[in-house]
């Protein structure tokens, strides 16, 4: 214990300034863990409202009842998934930042940042592998009667939308992950 409290701010003020500078930036083992809880909440929170649109009836729907209410069912199923991704980059972003002592946002950025490089992957596969590895056009479901130019627009919006949410969510969420690390730095300031 010291008597003063400056000198002892200051101590800690150099000793964080000296970690940072060797310990600071996106620290990718973080990130990855990061990445890796927000899919996992992403697929609990798509599993949640899939179960809670069965227990309402929202699959008992008529292949007319999609018809005529298709730019309703795609304006509401587009701001679910960007609200349920939003929540999962944020706890994804929450714990890269909680388990680096330093750069909570970066952090976060380094999250959504691997999201987006698995995503890419994910969607060239996709391509390069051709219709063989489509899972959704095996199914044969019902197409939504919406006319090409309509579904690019509307793609386009949400994708942008989807991105930008991601990357915010997952910054805030690394700067909140950080708060704690500074609340133990100055839990560690004593004062009399």
């Amino acid at each position: 214990r010291t008597g003063d409290g400056s000198a002892s701010r200051s101590a800690l003020e150099t000793a964080r300034t000296r970690q940072r500078d060797e310990f600071g930036g996106i620290n990718w083992g973080a990130s990855f863990f990061g990445w890796l809880v927000a899919v996992g909440v992403a697929a609990l929170l798509t599993a949640l409202l899939a179960a809670a649109g069965a227990a309402i009836g929202l699959t008992d729907t008529t292949e007319s009842d999609v018809t005529s209410n298709a730019e309703e069912i795609g304006v509401g199923g587009g701001i679910a998934l960007v609200i349920v991704l939003m929540i999962a980059y944020y706890a994804g972003g929450y714990v890269a930042g909680r388990m680096s002592r330093f750069d909570g946002g970066r952090q976060g950025v380094g999250t959504w940042a691997l999201g987006l490089i698995f995503t890419i992957a994910l969607a060239v596969a996709a391509v390069v592998l051709g219709d063989e590895y489509n899972v959704l056009e095996q199914l044969n479901l019902p197409a939504l009667p919406v006319g090409d130019q309509s579904l690019a627009t509307g793609a386009i919006i949400a994708l942008a939308a989807i991105v930008l949410a991601t990357l915010l969510a997952a910054m805030f969420g690394g700067k909140v992950g950080e708060r704690y690390h500074k609340r133990v730095d100055r839990a560690g300031i004593v004062t009399d």
